[in-house]
């Protein structure tokens, strides 16, 4: 549990640079893969973003993951990052003031530990709104 905390805070603090258009090409194998790799993503399905991409793509491979989209809907943004034999994603949902942490193995796609709630702190709060804000407004323009 304090291990899942201490991602959830070392995401937030060290994934600033985020990524919020859609990237993919099908002459680059796996480039939304290496895309996402370390990213907080805003999670939009329309036009769809590379967290809402990433997202899916993480439900196809690990059904559980799915599931639980299914019951607390879209989050707002999504944090990835790994090792070689495993996945970390963070789901932050801003209007809950809330993020859950999910743990995959790379070989077992039914091995899902999700944790949470943890509350977002006023400051991650802060910074996601306006990274979301911005993202719509640069759409906009």
């Amino acid at each position: 549990m304090k291990l899942l905390g201490k991602i959830l805070s070392v995401l937030m603090l060290g994934l600033l640079a985020s990524s919020c258009g859609v990237v993919s090409s099908p002459l680059l194998p796996g480039s939304e893969a290496a895309a996402a790799k370390n990213q907080i993503m805003w999670v939009r399905q329309n036009p769809s973003s590379l967290g809402y991409q990433r997202l899916r793509t993480q439900a196809r491979s690990y059904p559980d993951i799915k599931l639980f989209t299914d019951v607390r809907g879209l989050p707002d943004f999504l944090a990835e990052t790994g090792r070689t034999d495993r996945n970390y994603l963070i789901f932050y949902y801003l209007n809950e003031r809330q993020a859950y942490a999910c743990r995959t193995r790379v070989d077992n796609r039914r091995a899902v530990e999700f944790a949470g709630p943890y509350p977002i702190t006023n400051n991650e709060y802060k910074l996601l709104n306006d990274l979301r804000r911005n993202s719509i407004k640069a759409r906009s323009q």
